[in-house]
């Protein structure tokens, strides 16, 4: 446990940013899952509505410094692949 007081504040933002990190990264790997098991399905319509959120989710969490950029973009692009394949 820290000793001073600006490092003890330090911690508690820590924690707070890594919360709210977390509830990102769940939130874009929810919508991937989400997304397959549509395609799957053969849901095309609600997959292709899927897309844009997963796209605005991922970029959301690219410019946050969340996850990599690049993996934003394979994201998107994984998406866009399956259901112009399907």
């Amino acid at each position: 446990m820290p000793n001073k007081h600006a490092a003890i504040k330090d911690l508690r933002k820590n924690k707070r940013r890594a919360a709210r990190n977390l509830r990102e990264k769940t939130n874009v790997k929810a919508l991937t899952k989400q997304l397959k098991a549509l395609v799957k399905d053969g849901k095309k319509t609600e997959a292709l509505a899927l897309v844009a959120k997963l796209q605005q989710a991922s970029a959301k969490a690219a410019k946050k410094h969340v996850i990599h950029r690049n993996k934003s973009r394979r994201l998107t692009s994984m998406a866009m692949k399956l259901t112009a394949s399907k």
